[in-house]
């Protein structure tokens, strides 16, 4: 059985994972787009191309990805890769870091900027005092 790829709920689910309401998308699209349409556009199973395309170009988002993305698909993928004994994160290695010694070594590095800084600002007052001496 062929799973047909849903291009409006693609366009949702992207356009709502970069946080943005649908009469943003309205207003980007122009004058003839309200948040209602568009809406309607997320419920349709196929969009246009040409229109997917200003979609694209709107959400940064290549229009293969509007065209080609199954959610079951992906979910399938997902469970068939990860299993109960899969290490999420930690791969069980063993990391020997010292707190203190990171700590120590931030306020290194917070020290050298703050030097860093004050020897930029003591160049800028130098050259300031220049253009008022001259």
């Amino acid at each position: 059985m062929e799973q047909k790829i849903h291009q409006g709920r693609n366009v949702k689910r992207f356009r709502e994972m970069l946080n943005i309401k649908q009469e943003a998308l309205a207003y980007d699209l122009g004058e003839d787009w309200s948040q209602k349409k568009i809406s309607m556009l997320e419920q349709k199973d196929v969009i246009e191309e040409s229109l997917l395309k200003q979609i694209s170009t709107i959400l940064k988002i290549p229009v293969e990805v509007f065209q080609n993305f199954d959610e079951e698909q992906a979910i399938n993928i997902i469970s068939n890769t990860f299993h109960d004994e899969a290490f999420i994160g930690n791969s069980g290695g063993t990391y020997n870091v010292n707190p203190l010694q990171e700590i120590l070594k931030l306020h290194e590095e917070k020290i050298a900027l703050y030097e860093r800084m004050l020897k930029e600002k003591d160049e800028m007052m130098q050259k300031l005092e220049k253009l008022i001496n001259k």
